[in-house]
């Protein structure tokens, strides 16, 4: 495993507490806020709110977090938040994106780059890394759904293009705009997925070993406990040895 889905793995395997679950329901609270503001406050009409509102549920945000969310996109007071994309590289060479919301870009910006530069990385310019990615909707669904050929099944009726599936889930690939339908199709079979969004899905992969196991990891935790950084992805590959050995 790679990208996105190693670093899912990652973080869920090292349990990360109370803390960073209440940063995690932060920034799905505030994907919630601007999803509804940029469209209809109805998910009905809004299929990003509806993913957003989806990828909370997955994650037990509670129910009045999240009408408290979809309230504060209709205030006076809430800021208005500006999505950024930065672009770098870590240990090898490792590409990294950084997809951040916030209502302070110099604040980000300081961030990201103190981010990058204490953990073994370098901030790069924009589209120096985005070319080694496709923009793609990925939707995540527990192991216990199905066997890889009942979902691999249900994913191509739906409009899906990919599947991977590992022994802790599957997760489906879509065209960046079938997304919301091909989730809305599958949630018909299978129910709600644990994870539902636009992703970037890196083209290959670049394997990182040894002592800069530990540095990689290091930089994307760094790089996502920041306030204003909503997703961060890579196209690293750590095998499982080297993590159990190197993993900080």
């Amino acid at each position: 495993m790679a990208g996105h889905s190693k670093w899912a793995n990652i973080q869920h395997r090292k349990g990360r507490q109370d803390a960073k679950r209440s940063k995690l329901f932060s920034k799905l609270s505030k994907e919630i806020t601007v999803a509804a503001k940029m469209g209809a406050p109805d998910p009905e009409f809004n299929p990003r709110l509806r993913l957003a509102i989806q990828a909370a549920k997955a994650q037990s945000v509670p129910k009045d977090n999240i009408e408290r969310a979809i309230k504060k996109s209709t205030s006076a007071d809430e800021a208005n938040f500006e999505e950024i994309r930065y672009e770098g590289f870590g240990p090898e060479g490792v590409g990294v994106i950084v997809e951040v919301l916030t209502d302070n870009r110099n604040r980000a910006a300081s961030e990201v780059r103190t981010g990058f530069s204490k953990n073994g990385g370098n901030l790069g310019e924009t589209g120096s890394v985005a070319f080694m990615f496709d923009r793609v909707g990925a939707i995540e669904y527990p192991a216990d759904k199905g066997d890889e050929e009942t979902i691999l099944e249900a994913a191509i009726d739906a409009g899906a293009e990919d599947v991977e599936s590992a022994e802790d889930g599957h997760t489906i690939y879509t065209a960046a705009d079938m997304l919301a339908e091909v989730a809305t199709a599958l949630e018909a079979v299978f129910g709600e997925a644990t994870g539902a969004k636009l992703i970037w899905k890196p083209q290959n992969t670049v394997p990182v070993t040894g002592d800069k196991v530990a540095t990689m990891l290091k930089l994307m935790d760094a790089l996502d406990d920041c306030d204003d950084v909503q997703d961060v992805y890579a196209n690293f590959d750590i095998s499982d040895d080297d993590l159990a050995q190197h993993a900080p």
